[in-house]
């Protein structure tokens, strides 16, 4: 009813003249205000400058198009005195009128100051990948950041970091239950299975639970609780690893706040779906500490026969502290804190449905599949040191700690046929199909992998940083250092399950160990150097990266779960150099041009077979980068060219799960991504904003030689066949209006088919994911000093299309799904 109330009023307000105020959409009658904050030589946005309300706790941030907005400011004020910073400009104070029921509307220009970094902005170069984001404009490479702004309308509630991603183009996203929880990513052509080809890091720590020795895991950090995401692609990625094929993601938990502040959200819905999000910190001149909670449960949108959950339920929990010296001190240091855990539980099978069940009903689910359950836990420890010990070095060094441990319980086989091979001909196993939908069987018919792994990943980091000025020429040289260990340890089982009356009864217990019994293990060292060159309107980025890698896997047999006996060991080692130039040319404060080139790499695992390479390619790219007021637009050509590319062998390709890698030989990725967003109030006139943006990426991917694989998404593959996986076209975006008081927004994801198998030509039936186009409505509206009211309704048109038929059968996107909220700030 709320989205209705605003898409009524957003057709009223369209009658008012953009020069005078209008009553405002608000359960309050106080006055609001809403306002651009750009800079004073070339009118570009500010995005994360900070307005304060003189007088009152009211506070904000200006988001990526320099417009923030308070819905509803005291009643008694009739002049509003608002104060303006932000790292990098002069601090800016304005007094502006306001008047009970009507909306105000400024403009604010700041002027930029030129002065030594600050240790913020220091620290934000070396933990982050894009830092501050005013400099990803200028960046020489491919470089977007999402703020908290940006991502705050995605996917509510869900915080689906899917959706999140697609407002970046060139990142390739594959769902598989609908919600995010266990993400595919992939960027250029880079497989997205599992995140397992991109290097995934949470403040600038791997946080994959076995990032080298088994990256294609179960754990994603909850992207919900994030205050932003960053993406770094092309030659800049160099400085990360170590995959540098495809790109790198980096999320950003929460910040200790500059002052005592809270914020909470809670929201529910269809599925009985219910989240809960509760931030709460404070600083003082010395310590600042920062706790948040986080949880999100639904019982799912699938229709299990007989009865029972198919959704999940996620508690996560984190807290910081930080001790710090005077920010004026000569040496400015700091030490901070970080403990995470999180602790997530999903009624979830790899089970799909048969092409034929799919299109009558695709949000079945089979009796098959009722005893699937995945159990997570995930602890993390931080402790970061930074130290600037003067104007022009700085160092970081991070120490680092993660566990992970899972178990998923899922159906294996069904009267000895695996899932991959009964779904992919049903009709060649009617009496195991039978039993998947809940016909009487015998004992044992069924049975029940418990995929029992633990991981842990460890290791300090550290970046040195040195700054450099000459008469026309500028250096900001990094080297860093990273020592990193990991290991994966699977301990698994099966059980025997027969059906009665459409019911799963255990007719037998598995030993633990006695389907998998073997230790994966990683040690690495690597170190880069880069130096970032600007001189006049260009800028020069060399790199070069060095990792030296040795796996060790140990087996042991099924028979010996303590590991008494001797285990057969594997060893093998990699060591490689990855160098990578990035350039950038500013061709005017508006318009920048960049490119450049390096080397992708991506290790084997541990006990790889003599024969399998590591992934090895060479990356190109050329693009530019335009603001020009509220306009904005990237457009960037790449080109992948593979030495060889690698398969492993998963659960989530339909694989044994037993990670072992394939070669693909040579491979050529090519495409194009372009985005673009706007203001378009600006240029109709409009009293309210009117945000728009738009994301576009086309891809194309062959094989450049013909060879029969035992790896099964290729398979017998000719030379030009396409790889699977990829879809030719991705796009997504959105358009809005918004005051100080409301928005509305409607947002769509769209993609063309795709293959799940190596081939060319048109796709064959149960041979792909379907060509999908989602639309998503949300919108908000303020109950004035007291929070703000927010709606979504997610596939407005409940689309029904296969997301994946990877590992068993056709998989549902969500369907049409009502959700409503209600969050505050203070």
């Amino acid at each position: 009813m709320s989205l209705l109330i605003l898409a009524s009023v957003l057709s009223l307000s369209a009658t008012h003249p953009a020069s005078t105020p209008h009553p405002e959409l608000s359960l309050h009658d106080g006055p609001g205000l809403t306002g651009t904050v750009i800079t004073q030589d070339t009118g570009l946005p500010v995005p994360g400058a900070i307005i304060q309300v003189e007088g009152s706790s009211l506070r904000t941030r200006s988001n990526s198009q320099g417009a923030f907005s308070f819905a509803a400011l005291p009643d008694d004020m009739e002049v509003v005195v608002l104060h303006f910073t932000r790292l990098g400009f002069e601090p800016e104070s304005r007094s502006v009128p306001v008047e009970a029921g009507t909306t105000a509307r400024i403009e604010v220009r700041l002027q930029p100051r030129p002065v030594e970094l600050p240790p913020l902005s220091i620290l934000l170069e070396r933990t982050r990948m894009v830092g501050d984001p005013l400099d990803a404009l200028g960046a020489p490479g491919s470089a977007f950041h999402l703020s908290r702004n940006d991502l705050r309308g995605q996917s509510l509630p869900f915080g689906n970091v899917h959706d999140m991603l697609r407002l970046i183009p060139g990142v390739n996203v594959q769902d598989e239950e609908g919600y995010g929880s266990r993400p595919h990513i992939g960027m250029r052509g880079a497989g997205a299975e599992r995140s397992a080809n991109i290097t995934l890091m949470e403040d600038g720590v791997l946080i994959a639970p076995a990032p080298y020795s088994a990256p294609a895991a179960y754990y994603f950090p909850t992207a919900g609780r994030m205050e932003g995401i960053e993406v770094r692609k092309g030659a800049s990625q160099v400085r990360y690893g170590p995959r540098t094929v495809g790109g790198a993601v980096n999320l950003l938990s929460s910040s200790i706040p500059d002052r005592r502040s809270w914020h909470a959200d809670v929201a529910g819905g269809g599925d009985a779906t219910f989240k809960a999000h509760l931030r709460v910190g404070d600083r003082t001149a010395h310590v600042g500490w920062m706790i948040e909670g986080y949880q999100l449960r639904t019982d799912g949108y699938k229709e299990l026969e007989g009865g029972g959950d198919t959704g999940f339920d996620t508690r996560d929990f984190l807290a910081k502290v930080r001790l710090n010296t005077d920010v004026n001190a000569p040496r400015y240091q700091e030490l901070e804190l970080k403990v995470g855990v999180t602790a997530h539980t999903a009624d979830e099978t790899y089970l799909g449905l048969t092409e034929s069940d799919f299109r009558t009903t695709s949000l079945r689910r089979y009796a098959a599949s009722q005893a699937d359950l995945l159990e997570t836990d995930h602890e993390s420890l931080q402790l970061r040191y930074f130290l600037q010990a003067g104007a022009r070095t700085d160092l970081v060094v991070t120490a680092y700690r993660n566990e992970f441990a899972r178990n998923w319980y899922k159906l294996q086989s069904v009267l000895g046929t695996g899932l991959s091979g009964l779904l992919s001909d049903p009709g060649a196993h009617p009496e195991a199909m039978a039993v998947v939908r809940g016909a009487d069987s015998g004992a044992d018919a069924l049975r029940v992998r418990a995929n029992n792994r633990a991981y842990l990943s460890q290791g300090v980091q550290g970046v040195f940083g040195l700054r450099l000025a000459g008469a026309s020429v500028r250096h900001n040289v990094e080297f860093g250092l990273r020592y990193h260990r990991d290991d994966e340890d699977r301990h698994q089982w099966e059980d025997g399950y027969r059906m009665a009356s459409g019911r799963m009864i255990r007719t037998s217990e598995g030993t633990p160990g006695s389907q998998a019994n073997r230790l994966g293990e990683a040690t690495a060292i690597a170190l880069f150097l880069q130096d970032e060159i600007r001189a006049g309107n260009w800028a020069w980025t060399p790199g070069l990266r060095y990792e030296t890698i040795d796996f060790q896997r140990t087996d042991w047999a099924g028979s010996d779960p303590d590991r008494n006996g001797d285990g057969a060991v594997r060893l093998n080692s990699v060591s490689v150099l990855i160098p990578g130039l990035g350039v950038a040319y500013e061709m005017s404060p508006w318009t920048h041009l960049f490119g450049g080139a390096h080397r992708g790499f991506a290790p084997p695992g541990p006990g790889a077979d003599e024969d399998a390479r590591a992934e090895e390619s060479l990356n190109y790219e050329l693009g530019m980068r335009v603001r020009r007021g509220s306009i904005g637009l990237n457009l960037t050509g790449f080109y992948s060219d593979y030495e060889n590319i690698l398969g492993r062998a998963t659960l989530a390709t339909g694989e044994s799960g037993s990670g072992e890698l394939f070669n693909g030989g040579a491979v050529k990725v090519w495409g194009v991504e372009a985005a673009v967003d706007a203001d378009l109030s600006r240029h109709l006139g409009s009293p309210v904003r009117l945000p728009v943006r738009a994301t576009y990426t086309l891809s194309r991917g062959s094989f450049e030689s013909s060879f029969a694989s035992g790896y099964e998404p290729w398979g017998t593959v000719e030379a030009g066949d396409h790889i699977p996986y990829l879809p030719e076209h991705t796009h997504s975006g959105s358009v809005g209006a918004e005051d100080a008081g409301w928005a509305i927004r409607l947002g769509w994801n769209g993609a063309s088919a795709m293959r799940t198998e190596a081939g060319r030509g048109p796709i064959a039936e149960g041979e792909g994911a379907d060509r999908f186009l989602v639309f998503n409505l949300t919108g908000e509206i303020s109950a004035g000093g007291r929070g703000t009211i927010y709606g979504t309704i997610q596939n407005l048109t409940d689309e029904r299309y296969v997301v994946t038929r990877r590992p068993a059968g056709a998989r549902p996107g969500l369907p049409r799904t009502l959700q409503i909220g209600f969050r505050v700030s203070h």
